[in-house]
C-alpha cells in the first residue's frame, strides 16, 4: 500500500524536489511533512497534498 492514513502517496516522493535547493525530500509520517535536509525545511501535507511553498515551510533550527 503506498497511501498513507492522510491519503499522501508516497509515490510522489519520486517525482517531488525542493523547490529551494532541488534535493531530494524525505517523508516524515509522523508530522506528516517532507524534509528537506539541504534547506533545512519541513514542507507541510495537508489532506494528503504536499505544500511545496517556502512560506509554507517550517524551519528545522
Amino acid at each position: 500500500m503506498t497511501e498513507t492514513g492522510s491519503g499522501f502517496d508516497r509515490r510522489m516522493l519520486e517525482a517531488l524536489i525542493c523547490p529551494q535547493t532541488q534535493t531530494t525530500l524525505r517523508y516524515d509520517a509522523a508530522h506528516q511533512e517532507l524534509i528537506s535536509k539541504a534547506a533545512g525545511l519541513a514542507f507541510p501535507i495537508r489532506n494528503g497534498i504536499p505544500i511545496m511553498l517556502v512560506d509554507e515551510a517550517r524551519s528545522l533550527d
